[in-house]
Parts: C-alpha cells; structure tokens; sequence
C-alpha cells in the first residue's frame, strides 16, 4: 500500500493507495517542518491520523510525504522520524518539499516548469526527474509575486492610497469591516500577515471585471513571469505548470499575462493530490 500526505501550514491532505485504488483520504490539522519539533510533530500525527489507518495492513506500507517546510536533510529526518515512531512497519519513508509535489502532480516523468500560486508563489525548472533549478520565492515582503498574498498586498495599499474607483474602495471596506487602523494593525502587528493578505482573493476575482482590478492581478502575474519564469533556460520552449488556488481561479488572467511574455501556460490545478496519485500508482 501507498500513504501520501500533502502538507501545507493549514492542512495535511492524506491519501491511501492500494495499488491505484484510493481506498482513503483523511484531512489534518497542517504542518510546517520548519516550525515544529520532531517530538511535536510525532504527537500530531499519532493524535490526528493513526485512528483513521488502524483498520488497515500498513507492512511495507511506502510514504511519501511532501511538505511545508521541507529545507534541507535534517528537517527531513525530523519527519521521517516522527512518521517512523507512527509506523514502525513502514518499507519506505521519503520526504520531499512541496515544490517537488508539484513538478510531479503537474509534469510527471516530463521536463517542464512547475510553480505553485497560492497564498505563496513558487518555481521551478523540473527535468522530469529532479527539481534542478529555483528561483527562491522570497516570501511575499521581498518576493511571492502573484500570490494571494502579494495579491492582498497590492489591494490594501491601492485602496488606502485611493489608486483604485472610489466605490471598490468603499464597497470592500464596508464588506469586510475594516478601516485604515485595522489594516495597519493585522499587517504590522498580528501574526500571519499572509494570511490575512490572501485572504482577500475572492474580492478580487468578484470583480475582476473592473478594468482597475483587472489590472492589478494581471500586473502581478507578469511580475512573476518576469522575476522567476524568465531566469530558467528555454522557458519560452517549455510549458509552464500551476497548482495553487490563485492560478486556478484567476486562470484566464494568468494566460493573458504569460502570452505579453511569450511564455505557453499548460496545466492548471487546484491541489497536487490527484497528480501525485497518478504519478506513484503508475511507479
């Protein structure tokens, strides 16, 4: 049997394989390895996912565990532990970042350039084996651009600094109550300004119609085809592939903005688990 969890900071999605039959899928509270201990995670895992697995023959069970927060080898063997000290009967344990997810969900066994928009935004250039190539993200201070963070970010400095139609700007305040002081204090002053920045999207796709709002998503969509595709070799010659909620609901913005820079979009999807699936019940 196969176990693969898609971990993200808000939600792990698990899903169990026998052979190409999914036989389970079981949601829990998410993780990023960067964040937690060993000892941490082992108690998440045992509180939240092993009652859901305890029906089943889990010997020589195989994991792949793709997650938040995945670094470098220690913060993997961190993982591998607490999955271990859960499964004891487990044949193989791999642990892989969320950007090699990705590649794999969206190419497969093909080269091709993967990326991830969500409420963060990531790339890569994958040769259908390996990530061999990125282009870090940066985060949405620095970087992230198109993610729903960058997104929230960009929406909350127009509508203070009145760049956009009067009526968004009233319309959004009033819709979410906020104003200037409690905009200021969630970004500046709360945790997870990301977050509370993307969550902001859905505002944005209600009225991607308005010429202003149209504008700034497609903007910031040609700032990441500019600043992450473009640094990979023959981008113009590859597709280039999106999972994330962004990409998928603002799929025909994204379009328009890779064709002003020659770039061909390929598949978009919403999460990488029925990518994943695909991938490892065909290895």
């Amino acid at each position: 049997m196969i176990l693969i969890a898609d971990c993200g900071s808000t939600k792990i999605d698990w899903c169990l394989l026998n052979g190409n039959e999914k036989v389970a899928q079981i949601f829990t509270t998410g993780m990023n390895a960067l964040l937690l201990t060993q000892e941490e995670m082992t108690q998440r895992i045992h509180d939240e996912l092993m009652h859901h697995l305890k029906s089943y023959d889990l010997t020589n069970l195989e994991i792949y565990y793709y997650g938040a927060g995945i670094i470098n080898d220690e913060i993997k063997s961190h993982v591998v532990n607490a999955l271990k000290a859960n499964i004891p009967s487990a044949g193989l344990i791999e642990v892989a970042s969320d950007l090699l997810a990705a590649a794999r969900a969206l190419c497969g066994h093909k080269p091709g350039i993967a990326c991830i928009m969500g409420t963060g935004s990531n790339s890569c250039y994958y040769d259908g084996e390996r990530v061999v190539e990125n282009v870090s993200p940066l985060g949405y201070i620095l970087g992230d651009e198109g993610s729903g963070a960058v997104l929230g970010k960009r929406l909350m400095g127009d509508i203070l600094k009145k760049q956009l139609p009067g009526y968004l700007c009233e319309t959004f305040l009033k819709e979410y109550d906020l104003n200037r002081d409690k905009i200021i204090n969630a970004v500046y002053r709360q945790p997870a300004a990301n977050r509370f920045l993307a969550q902001f999207a859905p505002f944005l796709k209600k009225h991607i119609s308005d010429e202003a709002v149209h504008k700034l998503v497609c903007s910031s969509f040609v700032d990441f085809f500019v600043r992450n595709v473009a640094s990979y070799a023959g981008y113009k010659d590859l597709p280039c592939n999106f999972v994330g909620s962004i990409a998928f609901e603002f799929a025909d913005v994204l379009r328009e903005a890779a064709a002003t820079q020659g770039i061909t979009v390929g598949t978009i999807i919403k999460n990488p688990m029925e990518g994943l699936i695909k991938y490892h019940s065909a290895n």
